[in-house]
């Protein structure tokens, strides 16, 4: 997809140049009838008031920036978003793995609302006091309710040394809680692994997924595999998914050759993802719960399908759409979902999630890890 590059020049110009790209918005779609014609002389008509009316002078790029806005939120899909060019630039920087940041891993919960979801020890939201379990709700004075993920982290995300204002909603709390942090080189793990106490049982845990995950988790499986690791618990609670050949990348350890993933298109294509056979073969539990999400929700899937393991936890949170980020001009962006995506028994997950084998509760009130600990005793009736 192209974006529109417009040159600066009188109003009749950009309103000319507007009505053809509405025009051929309307063509593409097929729903071009007398009724949209009066919608777009009401449009123009809309940007000429703004333009010659309003009581302060407006820019006819905010206009057109509004517009494009406007299309995208016309969707009514809270993962399609238009990105002007500082967001769009973080968000190109999130599957990095390192960057300006804050030290958090955010999700979203049931509600939709933002939610931090880990402080990482040694980094500036640590020292500033934020904990898990604290929502969102403004980003330097900005409502983000309704916000997007990957939006949110862009917004997030900057330059070194640069300051941010969080305002947070805490258990507790009547009234938000602001905290004003300085951005600080991030560079944290995306898995980590351990050996289980008095077993031959290995515990991996991957918090997102970016372009390190791979490699990170090639590097912990051959750890524990030198340790003596015959059995594995992967922990996915919490994970809000990320890159998408990251999680393909990862469940080629995991699950037998075949498909990963099918990912299907508006067109009828179809592109399936598959494992090469190179995998672990140990009895294996996998953790999940309902913020185990998207990219997450595709190894969860994969294993479940495929009989190589045992999920144990909550249903997943049910994201099964794929979004593409397309370039525009003038440094702006476009993520725009695009297709969605089935398990190996190509079963639609969206809006359902998967569902565990061992349906299981955690309980905050109680001391512990109950799922952890189902999830270890189903591994070592397989050793």
């Amino acid at each position: 997809m192209n974006g529109y590059k417009y040159k600066s020049g009188g109003i009749s110009r950009w309103l000319t140049v507007l009505a053809v790209v509405f025009f051929a918005l309307f063509v593409l779609v097929g729903s071009v009838v007398g009724s949209n014609y009066q919608h777009i002389g009401n449009l123009i008509k809309v940007i000429s008031l703004v333009r010659t009316q309003y009581i302060e002078p407006v820019q006819t790029t905010s206009l057109v920036d509004g517009a494009m806005r406007g299309i995208v939120e016309s969707l009514q899909d809270p993962y399609s978003v238009y990105l002007d060019a500082q967001t769009f630039k973080r968000l190109q920087e999130q599957i990095s793995g390192s960057f300006g940041g804050l030290g958090i891993l955010v999700g979203v919960n049931n509600d939709e609302l933002l939610t931090v979801v880990r402080v990482y020890e040694d980094t500036p939201a640590a020292g500033e006091g934020m904990r898990a379990g604290d929502i969102i709700m403004g980003i330097d004075d900005r409502d983000v309710q309704g916000l997007d993920l990957d939006t949110a982290i862009g917004l997030m995300r900057g330059p070194v040394g640069s300051d941010i204002k969080l305002s947070v909603a805490r258990e507790g709390h009547a009234e938000f809680i602001d905290f004003n942090i300085t951005r600080q080189e991030i560079s944290v793990p995306s898995v980590e692994g351990r050996m289980l106490p008095n077993s031959r049982i290995g515990y991996v845990a991957v918090s997102q997924f970016n372009e390190k995950t791979p490699d990170e988790m090639q590097q912990v499986l051959a750890n524990l595999k030198d340790q003596g690791m015959q059995g594995i618990v992967l922990d996915l609670r919490d994970n809000p998914g990320g890159e998408l050949i990251a999680a393909t990348r990862v469940a080629d350890n995991f699950v037998p050759k075949g498909p990963i993933v099918y990912i299907d298109y508006r067109t009828g294509a179809e592109d399936v993802k598959e494992a090469d056979g190179s995998y672990l073969g140990l009895p294996m539990s996998v953790l999940v719960n309902g913020g185990s999400a998207s990219a997450a929700e595709i190894l969860a899937g994969a294993v479940k399908d495929t009989g190589v393991g045992v999920l144990v936890g909550t249903r997943t949170f049910g994201k099964g759409i794929v979004q593409t980020v397309f370039s525009l001009d003038n440094d702006a962006g476009l993520k725009l979902t695009t297709a969605r995506y089935l398990t190996p028994k190509k079963k639609d997950i969206h809006k359902k999630g998967v569902m565990p084998d061992v349906v299981m509760e955690d309980l905050p009130d109680q001391p512990g890890d109950e799922q952890l600990d189902k999830a270890v005793e189903l591994v070592k009736q397989q050793l």
